[in-house]
């Protein structure tokens, strides 16, 4: 971070509220007592699934690489997500954050989502925007260079980078991929952020925040805005 991109970021972003809290404030909603909540990519420390010790009956998560230092009343699986070891109609709730632009069969983790989930339980996740600058600028890159540049813009370690596919990113996808899955979209929301990828360069970050309050400003200009936000229901009543 340059001295003049945390000057600007100060400046125009102090009280502005990150996609990320307003995701979990979504699930926070949705979630009960009584409830068993499955984090999808929940990461190997659980960052996210953790801050809901004590707020729900059960809490899972799954992920594909090794856990560690996950705390107790977290119970856990190494596991694709379209494979996830759980019975069918178990779970009320499945979050899932920065996970699904990974999904290279989009397919087949909808359908799985929908048999784990009882009647009227529902998936909340939060994604990169295909239209957003940031993602076109991914998916010229190959995906052997992006955790060598996502260490160098973001400082995040190159074993916690992912290759991207992009295939569930944008509002027809979801649409198809939702109804062939046998799921309602209760919610879809485009969300905005700071320009977090031009941090590096202060010159750049104006730009990019010229731009980010442009498409906030405006409705029509939506569509791309970097975050997309969705919740999927499963049909019939809960439990």
């Amino acid at each position: 971070m340059t001295k003049l991109a945390d000057t600007l970021h100060r400046k125009y972003y102090a009280d502005s509220v990150h996609p990320y809290r307003v995701y979990e404030e979504h699930v926070e909603k949705l979630l009960t007592p009584d409830a068993t909540l499955l984090d999808a990519g929940c990461g190997r420390t659980v960052p996210v699934l953790r801050k809901f010790l004590g707020r729900a009956k059960t809490l899972i998560g799954v992920e594909l690489v090794s856990f560690t230092d996950v705390p107790p009343g977290i119970e856990t699986h190494n596991a694709d997500l379209a494979k996830i070891p759980v019975p069918d109609a178990s779970v009320d709730l499945i979050m899932s954050r920065s996970v699904f632009e990974h999904l290279t069969d989009p397919a087949s983790v909808y359908r799985e989502f929908a048999r784990i989930l009882r009647p009227g339980g529902e998936v909340v996740f939060l994604t990169a925007n295909m239209w957003d600058y940031g993602t076109v600028v991914a998916r010229l890159v190959p995906n052997r260079f992006h955790a060598r540049i996502v260490k160098m813009v973001e400082g995040r370690e190159e074993e916690d980078t992912f290759p991207t596919a992009y295939r569930t990113n944008t509002r027809g996808d979801v649409e198809r991929l939702a109804a062939e899955a046998g799921l309602e979209i209760a919610s879809f929301e485009y969300l905005s952020q700071y320009p977090n990828y031009l941090m590096f360069n202060g010159v750049l970050f104006f730009v990019g925040t010229c731009y980010e309050k442009l498409i906030s400003r405006f409705e029509a200009l939506r569509f791309l805005r970097g975050w997309i936000l969705v919740t999927l229901r499963k049909p019939g009543r809960p439990r």
